[in-house]
This record gives structure tokens, C-alpha cells and sequence, in this order.
């Protein structure tokens, strides 16, 4: 039977505290209202030719 001797616990994938997380969630934050704006474009242009 194998035992273990050592057990770490698990680092949480995402601290709050560090800053590039934050920008990382600040980029994709970003980028997910620039598509959102680009879709809303969109739908203005088709919806002008008619």
C-alpha cells in the first residue's frame, strides 16, 4: 500500500491581488464590449439598407 507522506494544498487559480490577472480580466472585459459594439454596428448597417 502506497501512502503519501507530503500533501500541499492546491494554490486558488485566480488571487485577486495580483495585477495581471486583473488585466488579463480587464482585456478580455474589454474586448467583450468591443464585440458587442461591432454586432451592434452591424445590425445598424444591415437595418439602414432596407
Amino acid at each position: 500500500m502506497w501512502l503519501m507522506t507530503t500533501h500541499r494544498a492546491s494554490k486558488p487559480l485566480a488571487d485577486p491581488n495580483r495585477p495581471v490577472e486583473r488585466a488579463v480580466t480587464a482585456a478580455l472585459v474589454l474586448a467583450v464590449l468591443a464585440g458587442l459594439g461591432w454586432i451592434a454596428g452591424m445590425l445598424y448597417t444591415v437595418a439602414g439598407w432596407s
